[in-house]
């Protein structure tokens, strides 16, 4: 009598997450075009940074003092009604209109080729010296862009911070593109379905101060 032997087939799934990443390098978002240049808008524009130094704490000047601590000489005609009507004028005038600093607009319009809409991406304006690459010089943004399948957005960041320390932007601008190439990088996409793509050499892991939850970013451009 011949004892048979039943090996028992064990089927083993493996589930699939719920969020899958991409990382090959066929990018579903492209960049039709990008610039930069040097411009001047309101502080209320200006891109919010991830993480920075606090700003020096700057003890005011008070009204009877110059900055070598001496007192004034006042102008005898200052005070009389129509020299005071004048300044406070001048002083309503100048509290309505938004300060204006100087900084740099960096310009980029992408162009969806994915069936999917994209909510947000994470991506870098890159400048690299020719002559050596690794002076490389970047400034990362993470916006949210809400674009459809095969349509276009651009975008605009006014930030005041420039091309960089190791670039100069005098040299940016004389190069020409023989000196420093420049270019824009995208990182991370994340779809209206919970879907990710991520850059093969991009540690999302590293980059937790630009971390978003979906949908946190409608409209909204910051640094990370």
């Amino acid at each position: 009598m011949f004892a048979r032997l039943l090996l028992p087939i064990v089927l083993v799934i493996h589930p699939s997450p719920q969020n899958p990443v991409a990382s090959d390098q066929h990018c579903p978002v492209v960049v039709t075009s990008s610039r930069w240049f040097k411009d001047r808008q309101s502080a209320e524009k200006v891109v919010v940074p991830a993480r920075g130094p606090e700003l020096p704490m700057i003890e005011p000047i008070g009204r009877e003092q110059r900055a070598d601590g001496t007192a004034p000489v006042r102008d005898p005609n200052a005070e009389k009604p129509e020299a005071r009507s004048a300044s406070l004028d001048r002083i309503a005038e100048e509290s309505g209109q938004s300060r204006l600093v100087n900084g740099f607009t960096y310009e980029v319009k992408f162009k969806n080729l994915d069936t999917r809409q994209a909510q947000t991406i994470f991506w870098e304006y890159q400048f690299t010296e020719t002559a050596a690459p690794e002076n490389t010089s970047r400034r990362r943004f993470v916006c949210g862009v809400k674009i459809k399948s095969d349509k276009d957005k651009l975008v605009q960041i006014f930030s005041t911070l420039g091309p960089g320390t190791v670039i100069n932007v005098t040299d940016l601008a004389k190069g020409s593109g023989k000196q420093f190439a420049e270019s824009v990088v995208i990182d991370r996409i994340e779809f209206d379905d919970g879907s990710v793509w991520r850059r093969k050499d991009w540690d999302f892991e590293k980059k937790k101060a630009g971390e978003t939850k979906r949908g946190a970013w409608s409209g909204a451009c910051r640094s990370f």
